[in-house]
């Protein structure tokens, strides 16, 4: 959510991986992070990228790293995605792609950071309805942003994954979601 400086406060880092638990078991290694939930092929309504309706097949591992959540991506099919212009298919390099944050109004802010000189780059809605807009920032940032409205549904998963993190003791670190 906006703070109370105004500010849009940045609510997960994102890195594209080539292995969902390898990145997650090396992330908490390094970082302690963690414990990382898995989601194997999110399911989506729709996805458009670049204007044009396109598959963005992804499974995610989502844990917590401090006071942000960090989600590592890997995208399962090789059709184009804001994901596949940072890490082309088939290229094997892993690095950070996203910052996500909470917008109050999706529309409202693709609009302004457009008009900002950050186009969308894609905009997919989940199979529950949960609308998530990448905005390519990379001249500016060197990483795409993720804008998304904080839902009912999409806070209290944020609110999961932090409450597993509470008093965790590294055991069990990867952990499969339905």
């Amino acid at each position: 959510m906006i703070g109370s400086t105004g500010a849009l406060a940045v609510r997960q880092l994102a890195y594209k991986v080539n292995d969902l638990a390898a990145a997650a078991e090396a992330h908490h290694r390094q970082f302690g992070s963690g414990p990382f939930f898995v989601l194997r092929h999110v399911a989506l309504a729709s996805s458009v990228h670049r204007g044009t309706a396109r598959p963005f097949d992804h499974s995610s591992a989502y844990g917590q790293w401090g006071s942000v959540m960090v989600e590592l991506v890997v995208q399962h099919n090789p059709d184009d995605s804001a994901l596949h212009e940072m890490f082309p298919w088939g290229s094997g390099r892993e690095g950070l792609h996203h910052a996500a944050l909470f917008v109050e109004d999706l529309e409202g802010e693709i609009a302004r950071f457009e008009r900002d000189g950050a186009p969308l780059a894609q905009l997919s809605v989940t199979s529950g309805g949960t609308a998530f807009a990448f905005v390519d920032t990379r001249a500016t940032l060197g990483h795409m942003l993720e804008l998304y409205e904080p839902t009912a549904q999409l806070a209290g998963f944020y609110d999961f994954v932090a409450a597993a993190a509470m008093g965790w003791d590294g055991t069990d670190p990867i952990r499969e979601l339905g």
